[in-house]
């Protein structure tokens, strides 16, 4: 296991950006696919992206493509959320997670806390 902390996250206008980090401890970072997910208020925990152990590859929610990009820095055991463009309806606590290279919560295994991102009209 991993232990994830989340950090970056705050309030901003729409049409802003944000980088999210995500620092991990261990030294079996590397092994483990990371995802962002969030989850906004009376909502399901949702997919935002997701990258491969090596960063080779990515996959992004629809809903953030093109606007989001998910990288990794595994010699220093980070992964990133660039956010630009940001709506209101990406208002969300926003997740780290180690795992699985995939679009579901339940095949992570460790999550951070979680940071508020809050876009205001």
């Amino acid at each position: 296991q991993v232990q994830l902390v989340e950090s970056g996250g705050g309030l901003v206008q729409a049409g802003g950006s944000l980088r999210l980090s995500c620092a991990a401890s261990g030294r079996t970072f590397s092994r483990y696919a990371m995802g962002w997910f969030r989850q906004a208020p009376g909502k399901e925990r949702e997919f935002v992206a997701t990258i491969m152990l090596s960063g080779g590859n990515t996959h992004y929610a629809d809903s953030v493509k093109g606007r989001f990009t998910i990288s990794r820095d595994n010699a220093n055991n980070m992964v990133y959320l660039q956010m630009n463009s940001l709506k209101p309806e990406d208002t969300a606590v926003y997740y780290c997670a180690a795992g699985r290279f995939s679009t579901y919560p339940s095949l992570y295994d460790d999550w951070g806390q979680g940071t508020q991102v809050t876009v205001s009209s």
